[in-house]
């Protein structure tokens, strides 16, 4: 099965050169870009891509915005493409809001090319890209901005199983599957399934969101990030 990518970014060489990578993949196809974000989502709603590499700084509308606006498009709009966020920095300052707005993960410009095609593969597969060294960024990011625990997701957590609950913590403060199932003395599938009963359970879309939750609903402070 094919999947179907659109590049938003500000620099015509950037997505030049992107296209041209992914376009060497037979699993791939190339079937808009954009300069901006507000082009962006008209692109994506045009022609209905399952992957939306987008940079996070651009003019008319960034990165997030535009994400926010795939990921929550309005009444009748029923296409939501996986957005993977672009940007020249580890750590930047629209990561978590990006993360929180529902996007898939986000990719360094400068990241090599295998990684910029398996990026696409894993986002479509409905994962997320956020590797343990990137959550625990992320953590620390979040421990700068510290946003006040969230009722309701305090709430949801209370339909989780005591072993859920700590597959769910250990998730945030960005253990790895393997790391995991060594702290919880479980084989890494079982791992995996209690992830997969995790996000179904809170209705979150990847691990990424799952960090986010953790975080909100107060399970997890950043003052226990390793």
């Amino acid at each position: 099965m094919t999947t179907r990518v659109i590049i938003v970014d500000d620099q015509a060489m950037v997505r030049a050169g992107f296209a041209a990578l992914l376009a060497t993949q037979s699993d791939i196809d190339v079937v808009g870009e954009a300069p901006d974000g507000k082009q962006g989502v008209e692109v994506s709603r045009s022609t209905h891509p399952d992957v939306v590499l987008m940079d996070v700084r651009m003019p008319e509308m960034d990165g997030l915005e535009a994400a926010r606006q795939l990921l929550s498009p309005p009444p009748g709009v029923v296409h939501r493409p996986k957005v993977l966020m672009l940007t020249t920095f580890d750590v930047d300052d629209y990561v978590y809001e990006a993360l929180r707005a529902g996007a898939s993960g986000f990719l360094l410009k400068d990241a090599p090319p295998a990684d910029l095609i398996s990026a696409v593969r894993i986002v479509a597969r409905g994962e997320a890209l956020l590797a343990p060294s990137v959550t625990r960024r992320l953590i620390a990011d979040f421990a700068r901005q510290r946003p006040a625990p969230r009722r309701d997701p305090a709430l949801r957590l209370q339909g989780l199983t005591p072993r859920e609950t700590e597959v769910l913590e250990l998730i945030a403060r960005g253990l790895s599957n393997s790391e995991i199932a060594a702290s919880l003395v479980l084989a890494e599938q079982t791992v995996k399934s209690h992830i997969g009963r995790v996000l179904a359970k809170l209705g979150l879309r990847d691990r990424a969101q799952a960090v986010i939750f953790a975080y909100e609903s107060g399970l997890v402070t950043p003052g226990d990030a390793p």
